[in-house]
């Protein structure tokens, strides 16, 4: 059986806990005495005493029960060590969701070390039972243009969606119209999250309104999972593809002279963004370069493969 002790009247720098407010003030930081909380319930799934832990976390017993009565802020290398003590993930200390019970950890377990081909089919099969859609089911005919910034999505999307008949949805402009100012304004008085939010708000939206349409997405999409999960779920997805140094040229040509369009950093700040979200653009189902033709054959290029995936008449 675990040992069970009383909480420490120490602080992790060595110095003793006062009595009263200052040593309440420091418990009850909500982040840390979960963190507390985690790593006393993985100590006892694991029958440890809490000095047995700390030897072989090699850490000193007073920091470890610091920890565990949250009011000890470990640094990160001291988390890894108490991790590795308890055989565990940081991640699982740190309070993962998909840690957070004994069935996520076992979805985990099954999943690990597998394959994207693999992770892709179970990520399909699972929204197929949630009742959320199969990815691309049946083709549909929202089709969503996915890429960076200056790939050519709203050019070609509004041709594109004249092509087909269908209504031409630039999501950027929906999320102002839902926030009522622009999408800088948006990120600069409420923030990241919150442009997120209004992104998610509009996506559903759209999806709602138009079972055809073409879709031209915000570049950053892809960095919120639930949206970009609605996105494949819900709409036929082509990555449009370019060169970095074309993705600069045509922001710029836009007269976007913003930070990272302006700053000498600029052509690797793109490309670091372009690596980071290339992994994400991948998941679409069609891709097109649209740095390797001119303008007219790049459409006729898009036009072709839209419709011959979406069975349509050439």
């Amino acid at each position: 059986m675990p040992v069970v002790e009383a909480p420490p009247r120490d602080r992790a720098d060595g110095a003793a806990l006062p009595d009263g407010a200052d040593a309440d003030a420091e418990a009850k930081n909500p982040f840390l005495v979960a963190l507390g909380e985690r790593v006393r319930a993985l100590r006892s799934r694991r029958g440890m005493t809490r000095k047995a832990t700390a030897q072989a976390a090699d850490v000193s017993e007073r920091h470890l029960a610091n920890l565990e009565y949250g009011v000890g802020n470990a640094s990160i290398l001291v988390l890894l060590q108490v991790a590795q003590s308890l055989q565990c993930s940081l991640a699982e200390l740190l309070g993962d969701v998909t840690t957070s019970s004994p069935e996520w950890l076992m979805i985990r377990e099954m999943l690990e070390q597998r394959d994207d081909a693999t992770l892709r089919r179970v990520r399909v099969a699972i929204g197929e039972m949630l009742g959320t859609g199969g990815e691309n089911e049946a083709r549909s005919h929202r089709v969503a243009l996915i890429g960076l910034r200056g790939a050519g999505k709203s050019t070609l999307g509004q041709r594109l969606a004249d092509d087909l008949g269908f209504p031409f949805v630039e999501l950027s402009r929906e999320i102002e119209k839902f926030a009522g100012c622009s999408a800088s304004e948006i990120q600069a008085l409420y923030g990241q999250n919150a442009y997120r939010r209004y992104e998610r708000r509009a996506l559903e939206e759209s999806i709602q309104i138009y079972p055809e349409a073409v879709i031209a997405t915000p570049g950053g999409l892809v960095a919120d999972a639930a949206t970009f999960n609605l996105l494949l779920a819900h709409c036929t997805t082509v990555w449009l593809q370019a060169d970095p140094e074309d993705h600069m040229k045509r922001v710029i040509a836009q007269g976007d002279m913003r930070p990272m369009a302006a700053s000498r950093e600029a052509m690797e700040d793109l490309k670091g963004i372009l690596a980071g979200r290339a992994p994400f653009y991948s998941k679409a189902e069609l891709r097109l370069d649209t740095s390797a033709r001119p303008l007219e054959a790049t459409f006729a290029a898009l036009r072709a493969l839209v419709r011959e995936t979406l069975h349509l008449p050439a």
